[in-house]
């Protein structure tokens, strides 16, 4: 049996610290179901108030049968199984194994009785002990397997607490799961909406811990620029939508969503019970109680939450921008606390998005459907999630009965739109303006392409594609640059981080994907603020992401900047000694009157007793030189062709990529290295309104950048008012890593 996507593979090792560590994680989350049934009578256990829901006791049952059924019988012939029936009673919907009960008559089953099923309970633990003891406790197709079988179980702990609530809302005198004195959620303040810049993504299982199939096969989608709510919807909020007639208001319902209710009688969410005398008030898992005006709205269907977006003018996220906004993210709050059984509400003042996680599972625009290339497993696990994909929607973000851990930011839960039990919520989303043309971006191209010799500046490199182009360009074996100088400050970093201020701020100038800065972050936890400062929106918000979660004590500041115009720095640098960062021998790129100026800006923005590390690439063979900036790969090629496509999408240009080839070529006299775009023929072209012709061979100058000596750098340096205060070189090929410190 092929294990499932994002489990252990079959060439990876299980040691013995993981087959203990898998055992022990056996037993806590087998441990906590039953911990769940603690305030439950045997007779709140056998009954079923739907045919959606299940009796806990069935529940109990169908995770020990999971085990029996896919681990326990067919590894192991020595397995006796506790009693043959139990196949029949406690399979769920996997035809590969055989017929089930109806599972709307699953509340008819008052035998076994709840103490056989928990001591079926016992039976299956005992023999999943001696099996994951034994020399099959380190075969990784099986301990994929138990992690597939626990994260199933932690499914139904949620299961037990939705069927249980609503259970216990048919129940006169409305009785407490278990009674908590919850506190009236703090006023979370005006809704917000936070801008994404859309483009490509990536979404899906990335490899890295467990994931179901159905999160599988990771695949690039273009989105289109959105906007996020800060939060969810609230209770106070949804009242608006219901004092407005929203539920007898058919111009905001979809056909079957209107029908769903007219047929049921739909006016309120599932759970809100109307005191006409009192007010309203909701049923939870910790009773009935007055409802609270400022938590999130529980426990609505899709035709619900797509009815008040579209009362409130705005609409569902889709999966892939929710996902692209909660990568990420933290998923440690919320999730389940038997201490607090309320969804998490959100409090005013926190930045960002709030209550992503754990607080109530969100409903998105999606479909249910299979992601590009996704292939279910062979065999009965493979219906495990492929068979559900139709007539479904998505929900993201796990909610407040979610076990802790169990979700992620690629994890795809789905119900039908009309059900309504589970702990789903809502949050807005609204299409953005598409982002204007960069009137910088357009006027240095068309003063560029209009000089002779024509030239672009080398800074619009740097968009998604420039950007992730640059990445591979770094990893070729030709690019000495990023290679030599990532090992030299990995070895110097603890010498460099001794000179920065405790609590100081850290500036970044072209931050990218703030690759090297994490060197120094490691070596100099004193750093109080991180503010990476770069021209793409893209780059910011992915090296932003990745950093939160990294280092989630450290503050970071991003700015959208271009660091050679007038800039300001974030209020997060005010009051704090400030350190700048200009790796990757960026100011290369600068002639060196350019250079200086650059130099004198970055002086007079840090302030005075300033420093700024600054990398920059020594003079060496031509022949290396020459290879680094033309590999036989030809990345470079496209990464300078690049720069001609990006004029073409954002400035409406007709520019032949066909007709231009990439040149490299030392220049002895000017001590740089030169990337040019060559014209293959005559030719002509328009870009934003204007037309170039070129001559073949005519080249657009795309690139410098600038060798140096050490003596050489200095004396650059000092024309700025920055005096060598330390410097480190790497061994051929050689890289310098410079100290500059205000004078």
């Amino acid at each position: 049996m092929s294990p499932p996507d994002g489990a252990l593979r079959a060439d990876d090792h299980v040691t013995a610290a993981d087959e203990t560590a898998l055992a022990s994680r056996f037993a806590q989350v087998r441990a906590a179901t039953l911990l769940l049934t603690t305030p439950l009578s045997a007779e709140d256990q056998t009954v079923q108030s739907m045919p959606d829901c299940s009796p806990v006791k069935w529940h109990q049952a169908h995770t020990a049968w999971f085990f029996e059924t896919f681990l326990l019988i067919p590894n192991d012939p020595d397995y006796q199984p506790f009693d043959p029936l139990f196949g029949y009673l406690f399979n769920s919907y996997y035809e590969t194994v055989g017929p089930r009960r109806p599972r709307p008559e699953r509340g008819l089953v008052t035998r076994p009785s709840l103490s056989e099923v928990r001591a079926y309970r016992r039976h299956v633990d005992a023999a999943m002990a001696e099996l994951l003891a034994g020399p099959l406790g380190r075969d990784p197709d099986i301990a994929a397997l138990v992690e597939l079988g626990l994260a199933h179980e932690q499914q139904h702990q949620e299961l037990i607490l939705m069927d249980v609530l609503h259970l216990f809302a048919q129940m006169p005198g409305h009785p407490a799961y278990r009674p908590v004195l919850a506190a009236q959620s703090p006023d979370p303040g005006p809704m917000d909406f936070i801008a994404f810049p859309g483009g490509g993504v990536e979404i899906g299982y990335d490899g890295s811990g467990f994931a179901f199939d159905n999160e599988t096969p990771r695949h690039k989608t273009w989105l289109a620029p959105y906007r996020l709510a800060d939060r969810l919807v609230t209770n106070g909020e949804w009242l608006g939508f219901m004092n407005d007639g929203g539920y007898a208001r058919a111009e905001f319902w979809l056909s079957d969503g209107w029908a769903k209710a007219r047929e049921e009688g739909w006016a309120h969410p599932i759970y809100w019970v109307d005191n006409e005398d009192s007010g309203w008030s909701e049923m939870g898992l910790d009773g009935l109680g007055s409802l609270d005006l400022n938590a999130p709205v529980a426990h609505i269907s899709f035709y619900e939450a797509d009815a008040y977006a579209r009362w409130a003018g705005k609409r569902l996220p889709t999966e892939a921008e929710w996902e692209q906004a909660a990568t990420g993210l933290s998923t440690g709050a919320g999730a389940l606390d038997l201490d607090r059984l309320t969804p998490l509400p959100a409090v005013a003042g926190d930045a960002g998005l709030r209550q992503m996680f754990g607080s109530l599972w969100q409903w998105t625009a999606s479909a249910y459907a299979p992601y590009p290339g996704f292939k279910p497993d062979a065999g009965a696990v493979g219906e495990y999630n492929g068979k559900f994909m139709i007539n479904q929607m998505v929900l993201r973000g796990g909610c407040c009965a979610t076990p802790p851990g169990h979700v992620r930011a690629t994890y795809r839960n789905f119900f039908y739109p009309h059900q309504r039990w589970m702990f789903s919520g809502l949050r807005l989303a609204e299409d953005a303006p598409a982002a204007a043309c960069d009137e910088h971006f357009r006027d240095d191209v068309i003063e560029g392409l209009s000089a002779s010799p024509k030239r672009l500046p080398s800074k619009y490199f740097y968009d998604e594609r420039g950007s992730a182009l640059f990445e591979a360009i770094c990893e070729l074996p030709e690019y000495y640059p990023t290679r030599t100088e990532t090992a030299l400050l990995a070895e110097a970093a603890p010498q460099v981080a001794a000179y920065i201020s405790d609590d100081a701020a850290l500036i970044e100038f072209g931050s990218g994907a703030s690759t090297k800065t994490r060197l120094l972050l490691d070596a100099a936890p004193q750093v109080g603020v991180y503010i990476p400062m770069d021209i793409s929106p893209d780059a910011l918000a992915q090296a932003q992401a990745a950093l939160k979660a990294d280092y989630p004590n450290l503050e970071v500041a991003p700015l959208l900047a271009d660091f050679t115009k007038p800039i300001a720095l974030p209020a997060a640098a005010d009051g704090r000694p400030r350190t700048g960062f200009f790796p990757g021998s960026t100011i290369g790129n600068f002639p060196p009157d350019e250079a200086v100026e650059f130099l004198k800006v970055a002086r007079r923005l840090l302030g005075e007793g300033a420093q700024f590390i600054v990398g920059a690439d020594l003079v060496k063979d031509e022949a290396v030189l020459v290879a680094a900036y033309d590999d036989a790969q030809g990345v470079t090629a496209h990464f300078n062709l690049n720069l001609l496509s990006r004029i073409n999408r954002e400035l409406d240009g007709d520019i032949d990529l066909a007709g231009f080839g990439h040149r490299a070529v030392w220049n002895a006299t000017e001590s740089r290295m030169e990337m040019h775009l060559v014209s293959r023929a005559d030719q002509s072209f328009r870009v934003a309104g204007h037309r170039f012709s070129m001559r073949a061979g005519e080249t657009i100058h795309s690139e410098n950048s600038y060798k140096f000596t050490q003596g050489g750098f200095a004396k650059l340096a000092a024309r700025a008012g920055w005096r060598v205060g330390a410097q480190w070189v790497s061994r051929d090929p050689a890289f310098a890593v410079f100290l500059l410190q205000a004078w």
